[in-house]
């Protein structure tokens, strides 16, 4: 449905002013002038009035980006009609703003590709789209516009800082003796063997067992230095101001990202259990960490420290890293308690800028003060050679 713009409405008042003024005056230029506009208005809502007869499809390359780096949208226009199609403007909505590109006429059966650059500013979850026509006369005088197409969404996650991976393992079992419940299953060395349940893999079955107890017997495999690294990433609003919550998102997200990548079992854990997040190591337990993070929240309230959930929990062992805002005495006394179940523990404070401190040991704990992210991994980095 064809629309005037505000130049229409004002054209259209002032036509129909000046016709009125020169019927009373007697006047035939302003009759003329009214005339002229009124017939600039009625033109414009005609040429409007023709929707944009073409395919339109988009593509975002790549769909998950780091924050600040560069994400794309390609834009493909088809003219299917055998006739030359006008010009018109093709965009996508982004967040609060809107891109738009301004297509050029097509001949017939053509082709035209565009490209415009995404916001990527901020860290979170954005919707593309859907896609809008809009066609517009050459006076700017109506407009009309067509919402086509489906919608794709763009992952920003949070910038992602060189780190090394800590090295550590998981010394609280092995195969020979007495095992715990939550050693890790799917390695090499021969746990128990037990009864078949849905999911097991086939090529462990016992055949021998099986034919023994009449029942389908698999081998269970645990692997006694199998490394796990934990994240207890603090959001208490009320410590952690936005951009300094943003640098701990972003130091969180380069520490899983490097013990992830290098094969680990990682947990992801925040404050009030809003998350707790448990991902293999490789490529895709990188991903869906990175992604939980895209759309991680403050929590407004002021809950402890750690969670419930891991103070409960038997999936515990190797490596603890705790990002919090400052080092408190109840909090870092929280986290010393749960030094007897990990092999290193580490804590990380912000200083939201402020110049970086001598760090602090209390036992079994090491903490460390950084400015950012970024000197927060360049300090981690050293630590980890030390």
């Amino acid at each position: 449905m064809p629309r005037l713009t505000r130049r229409g409405w004002a054209v259209l008042v002032a036509a129909v002013a000046a016709y009125a003024c020169g019927e009373w005056a007697g006047f035939p230029v302003l009759r003329a002038l009214g005339g002229a506009g009124f017939g600039a208005v009625v033109a414009a809502l005609v040429v409007t009035a023709r929707r944009p007869r073409v395919t339109v499809t988009r593509e975002v390359y790549p769909d998950r980006v780091q924050r600040g780096r560069p994400a794309f949208a390609r834009l493909r226009v088809h003219n299917e009609t055998p006739r030359r199609h006008g010009g018109f403007t093709a965009g996508d909505r982004v967040d609060d703003g809107f891109n738009a590109v301004a297509v050029r006429p097509l001949a017939p059966g053509a082709d035209a590709v565009y490209h415009y650059e995404l916001p990527t500013t901020r860290r979170g979850r954005f919707q593309v789209g859907p896609l809008t026509l809009e066609r517009v006369d050459p006076l700017g005088l109506g407009r009309s516009r067509l919402t086509t197409g489906d919608t794709t969404t763009l992952w920003v996650h949070p910038k992602i800082y060189p780190v090394r991976a800590l090295v550590s393992g998981h010394p609280r079992h092995h195969h020979e003796g007495r095992t715990t419940d939550d050693s890790l299953h799917g390695s090499l060395d021969l746990r128990d063997v037990r009864e078949y349940v849905v999911g097991d893999e086939v090529r462990h079955l016992h055949w021998k067992a099986t034919a023994r107890t009449g029942r389908l017997m698999v081998r269970d495999y645990v692997d006694p230095n199998q490394p796990r690294f934990t994240t207890l990433l603090d959001t208490r609003a009320a410590l952690l101001p936005p951009p300094v919550f943003e640098e701990a998102v972003d130091l969180a997200a380069s520490l899983v990202n490097a013990a992830a990548g290098a094969g680990y079992w990682c947990r992801l854990v925040t404050t009030g259990d809003a998350v707790d997040l448990k991902a293999r190591g490789g490529p895709q337990a990188v991903r869906h960490v990175l992604d939980e993070l895209c759309e991680l929240a403050q929590d407004p309230g002021t809950p402890p420290l750690v969670p419930v959930g891991l103070t409960r929990t038997t999936d515990r062992g190797g490596s603890l890293v705790v990002v919090l805002a400052s080092a408190h005495q109840p909090d870092l006394a929280a986290v010393a308690a749960l030094r007897p179940h990990y092999s290193s523990t580490v804590v990380l404070t912000l200083a939201g800028g402020t110049a970086t401190g001598v760090d602090v040991r209390i036992p079994g704990v090491q903490v460390i003060r950084v400015p950012n992210a970024r000197g927060g991994t360049r300090r981690w980095n050293v630590a980890v050679t030390e």
